[in-house]
């Protein structure tokens, strides 16, 4: 094991829906909110400390053997569309000026995301290695952590001296991907000349058919630790499933295999190639209407609670949380004992609050996001519960980290026939874990129905409550069916399902 090195640590995280409404500006990552806000110098160390973030386990591990570490800065901003240029270049200057200021630096690792889309190019990952690689030179190793979700690209693998790439999803392995970052670093420190080989996948698959719960995911990830540890020469394999919504060339999964020795490494990547195209036929896509999954979900309901996935209004995805397909089809069915969370709403959040619990509101509820399909949900609610949506997340995931989602409510539809209530919030925020609705007095494993802004991370808290998920197909800025996308900048060939036509 090296010791006593100095290494540069920082990130920039952002998962870019190019067919979404909104862009993300500066001041969404310079404000907290289910992550903590832009970070710099040794705040860093106390904001990541015990999170369940790649850097938070880089910083663990490297510490574990005595290096010191040169903090730059650390910010991410809710998924959404493009990063505008204002706050990439601000956000990629300041990490610059700061990585320049750095004396006798060994190594640099960065906690990126790897799907992000800039509004004047295309690779937001591979265009900062590239700077980051202008100033540090190439005999200094610098070591990427990427989400599982990465649209890998070339760019990332050339100026990348070894990448590690979430394994689970939901993302329970985030500070464990860091570790391992760590663990390549090390390698490299001692000596090992490092080949990496990137290969991508030529069809596409959507968020919905990515969950390692299930297979063909499950099986593929479950083996790249054993390939490793069984082959002589060989140091590390991932594999990212891409991140579909991002209409640029490189967009889609691929695998990235690091070793020592070039004839192993391209013998594995032909085999694990081999491996996820002849899973191409058990990737899945089972989607519902919105009133046909409610119709379901009650008579299904029991002792435990129905789980409706709004998936493709996930706001951790680009969504904007504020289209009400799904509420509207529960009001409509005559749900019970239904509760839908975090519909975003702030006007409708501040009334709430202004008006007090008990009081009643006719509101226009959602549909304000500009995204088109989406209206507003037209009726009387009543202020059952206020929250400040400061509270600290319980589920693995998220696992201590701090919320900071403003004003919330909980409003309930006033309706003879349905029992219905909403989680109104004043920020984009994904519903993945159940400290959400406790944060406004509700127990979710006393309700009938819990419907969901998300696709696949709210599993890991809800899915042991549950009597059964179901994901549905209401309107939202993620679709989910991508042969309805409208590809424009893809590269030709690719298939935009498994087993679907070609672009």
């Amino acid at each position: 094991m090296s010791t006593g090195c100095t290494i540069a640590v920082g990130g920039f995280q952002h998962e870019t829906n190019t067919f979404a409404p909104h862009r993300a500006t500066f001041d969404e990552f310079e404000r907290a909110d289910s992550w903590p806000a832009l970070t710099r110098g040794e705040a860093l160390f106390s904001a990541m400390d015990g999170l369940n973030i790649p850097i938070s386990g880089f910083i663990d591990a490297a510490k574990t053997y005595d290096h010191r570490l040169y903090p730059l800065l650390w910010c991410s901003a809710e998924p959404s569309s493009f990063v505008t240029s204002d706050a990439y270049e601000r956000i990629v200057d300041e990490f610059c000026d700061l990585l320049e200021s750095a004396d006798h630096l060994d190594a640099v690792y960065l906690d990126l995301h790897g799907a992000m889309v800039v509004e004047h190019f295309e690779d937001g990952e591979g265009e900062m290695l590239r700077r980051v690689r202008e100033i540090v030179g190439d005999q200094i190793p610098v070591i990427v952590s990427l989400d599982l979700h990465a649209n890998i690209t070339d760019a990332m693998v050339e100026h990348a001296s070894a990448i590690t790439i979430f394994r689970t999803y939901p993302h329970l392995d985030m500070a464990e991907t860091g570790a391992r970052a760590y663990a390549m670093l090390d390698k490299i420190l001692a000596g090992d000349d490092m080949i990496g080989a990137m290969r991508k996948i030529p069809f596409l698959f959507p968020l919905t058919s990515q969950c390692t719960d299930f297979e063909p995911c499950r099986s593929i990830y479950e083996s790249l630790e054993a390939v490793v540890a069984e082959t002589p020469g060989l140091s590390s394999i991932d594999f990212a499933c891409g991140f579909p919504p991002a209409d640029i060339a490189e967009c889609g999964a691929a695998l990235v295999v690091y070793g020592t020795d070039r004839a192993v490494v391209e013998s594995t990547l032909d085999k694990l190639f081999q491996q996820v195209l002849d899973a191409e036929p058990e990737f899945e896509n089972e989607l519902l209407g919105p009133g046909e999954a409610v119709l379901q979900a009650i008579q299904l309901s029991g002792k435990k609670p129905v789980v409706l996935a709004d998936a493709q209004d996930n706001p951790g995805a680009g969504g904007t949380s504020d289209t009400t397909g799904l509420l509207e089809a529960l009001v409509d069915e005559g749900a019970q004992a239904a509760v839908l969370a975090i519909l975003y709403d702030p006007e409708i959040a501040g009334q709430a609050h202004r008006a007090g619990e008990g009081a009643t509101l006719d509101a226009r509820l959602g549909g304000k996001s500009g995204f088109e399909g989406a209206d507003p949900f037209h009726a009387q609610f009543r202020v059952e519960a206020l929250g400040d949506g400061h509270f600290v997340y319980t589920g693995a995931m998220k696992l201590n980290s701090r919320a900071e989602l403003g004003p919330m409510a909980l409003l309930r539809v006033i309706d003879d026939h349905a029992d219905v209530r909403v989680i109104v919030g004043s920020t984009r925020a994904q519903c993945l874990d159940l400290a959400i609705f406790r944060h406004l007095g509700v127990e979710p494993t006393e309700q009938k129905i819990l419907a969901v802004k998300s696709t696949v991370h709210f599993r890991a808290d809800f899915d042991p409550i549950a009597e059964r998920t179901l994901v549905v197909a209401a309107p939202g800025a993620h679709p989910c069916r991508l042969v309805d996308l409208a590809y424009r900048n893809l590269r030709a060939g690719v298939r935009l399902e498994p087993m679907g036509p070609e672009h």
